[in-house]
């Protein structure tokens, strides 16, 4: 007796650093999950990211499984920048990859990872997504309207990991010149980055990918700051302002101010209590009937419920 042919999704996350493919059933149980490199074109390029996507979709979908996979959505970091315009160019790219098959002749969705990690904290359709990791990005959906702000790089992400470490970077130089105060943070940097003077932090920190090695200082930041260091403290309350006036915006742009409606938070950021709760007075004071909520599902569960709703579109 023949098998019945069965029907599945696929979800993919594709981030600065990897790429997360999950396939699932159309109630959303996810059945397998597959990762590869990065698949930001901003990081890799369109044809690389292709490449890795296609990879992590082989490894969910193995040949010559008896299904079809009716949908697939494929979330991806910068999009809504710089990529926005070649969401075709990007599909196509993935369709040309070699045993990409089982998705070719289901619906097939570019969109943002910015989508998806909102649809993985919550099933609503209207509300705000805030990323904060080594940059930041607040985007919001109400109805048929959406408001983005933020997610410009790290040269401009303002309360994101690398905005803080660079602080952390100025006060410690500005103790060690005598233009600031005293802070603990000096101690730690020179001995989590084993240098003894100024000239040696200078050149440990200018000889590497500023990428790399100034977002880790805002982990020191919380460290210190948690032991009443005021230099660190000022510096995580002010990283915090900053990541509420991108929510803020996005709520006044989008009329939510007397709302009820979910804030997600996702990213590194908010492990630290001082961002997380001055990050909510804040917010609130704008927007009182706002509920955050910190996803505990990876980011490709919100891809996955994407793709399942293409299904009814």
């Amino acid at each position: 007796m023949r098998k019945e042919i069965e029907n599945y999704v696929i979800g993919v996350d594709g981030g600065g650093t990897k790429t997360v493919a999950a396939l699932a059933d159309l109630n959303g149980k996810i059945l397998r999950i597959g990762r590869t490199g990065s698949s930001s074109p901003r990081n890799v390029g369109i044809k690389r990211a292709a490449q890795n996507i296609a990879q992590a979709i082989k490894k969910v979908f193995k040949k010559g499984k008896n299904g079809r996979v009716l949908s697939t959505f494929v979330g991806l970091a910068a999009v809504e920048e710089e990529y926005k315009s070649k969401k075709g160019e990007i599909k196509k790219a993935i369709l040309k990859q070699k045993g990409i098959s089982p998705i070719s002749k289901g619906k097939l969705m570019i969109g943002s990872d910015q989508i998806t990690a909102f649809r993985a904290g919550t099933k609503e359709k209207n509300g705000i997504i805030l990323i904060a990791g080594t940059g930041c990005v607040a985007h919001g959906w109400r109805k048929n309207q959406e408001a983005k702000c933020s997610g410009w790089g790290w040269l401009a992400d303002e309360g994101a990991a690398f905005w803080v470490g660079q602080k952390v970077f100025q006060a410690v130089f500005k103790e060690l010149d005598g233009r600031g105060p005293k802070t603990l943070l000096t101690k730690m940097v020179f001995k989590k980055l084993r240098v003894e003077n100024k000239e040696g932090l200078s050149s440990k920190v200018y000889s590497k990918n500023p990428t790399e090695i100034i977002p880790v200082f805002s982990v020191f930041c919380d460290k210190i700051a948690r032991r009443g260091d005021r230099v660190a403290r000022e510096i995580l309350v002010e990283a915090a302002k900053e990541l509420s006036l991108s929510v803020k915006t996005v709520i006044k742009k989008l009329n939510l101010k007397r709302e009820k409606f979910p804030v997600v938070l996702v990213g590194g950021m908010f492990k630290s209590k001082i961002i997380l709760d001055n990050l909510k007075k804040e917010v609130k004071k704008l927007a009182p009937k706002a509920k955050f909520i910190q996803p505990k599902k990876e980011p490709v569960i919100g891809a996955v419920r994407l793709a399942i709703g293409q299904l009814n579109d």
